[in-house]
C-alpha cells in the first residue's frame, strides 16, 4: 500500500473506541493517513500490510500491553517513530517505553496538538507545529482530566473515586454533571 510522499501515515492503537475514533478524525483533518487498531493483535495485523512512519500506542489494553507492542513494532519496523499514550502513567513505565524505543510518552487525555508536538521532537519526521497552538490547559481542565482518570481507575464507581480524591461523593457527582471545561 503506497502513500503520498507529502502525507505522514500513523498507526493509532487504543482500545477506547470513542477516543480512538475522535483522534483519528482530528489527525485526518490535519492531513495524516490514519490506520486504527483496538489491541495488540489488530495492530500487528495492520503492520503486515501497511508501512506507517509513526505509531501512537496506548499503554494499557486488554490482552498484551502497549509496552509489549512497542517492543514488537520496533522489532518489525526499526525506523518507525512511536509515542506511548496512557491514563496510567508512572515514571517507571515512561522510562521503560523510552528504553524499548518510544520517542515520547504522554498522559491521557492528550489532544492532537500535544501528540503532534511529541512527534515533532524528531527532526526526521518534519511535522510542522505552531507554538501558538500549544496553550496550557486551564486549571479547571486539568482537574476534570484528573477526576476522569481516577474514575476510570475505579471502574466508574463514584463512591470509591470520591474516597480516592478525598472529596464528598455528592461534590464529585456535581463536578461530573458539569461539562468538561475548555
Amino acid at each position: 500500500m503506497r502513500q503520498s510522499e507529502s502525507l505522514h501515515a500513523i498507526l493509532l492503537v487504543d482500545d477506547e473506541d470513542v477516543f480512538r475514533n475522535r483522534l483519528a478524525v482530528a489527525l485526518r483533518r490535519r492531513g495524516f493517513v490514519v490506520y486504527e487498531a483496538g489491541d495488540y493483535d489488530e495492530a500487528l495485523t495492520q503492520l503486515a500490510t501497511i508501512m506507517p512512519d509513526m505509531a501512537l500506542v496506548d499503554l494499557r489494553m486488554p490482552g498484551r500491553s502497549g509496552l509489549e507492542l512497542v517492543a514488537e513494532i520496533k522489532r518489525l519496523r526499526p525506523t518507525i517513530r512511536i509515542v506511548v499514550l496512557t491514563g496510567y502513567g508512572s515514571i517507571a513505565t515512561a522510562s521503560q517505553a523510552i528504553k524499548l524505543g518510544a520517542l515520547n510518552y504522554l498522559p491521557k487525555p492528550a489532544d492532537v496538538d500535544e501528540i503532534l508536538q511529541a512527534f515533532a521532537e524528531d527532526d526526521q519526521l518534519a511535522i510542522p507545529v505552531s507554538s501558538e497552538d500549544l496553550t496550557p490547559p486551564s486549571l479547571a481542565r486539568v482537574e476534570w482530566e484528573h477526576i476522569q482518570r481516577v474514575l476510570t481507575d475505579c471502574d466508574g464507581n463514584i463512591s470509591e473515586a470520591a474516597r480516592k480524591l478525598n472529596i464528598h461523593r455528592r461534590s464529585l457527582q456535581r463536578k461530573l454533571f458539569k461539562f468538561a471545561p475548555p
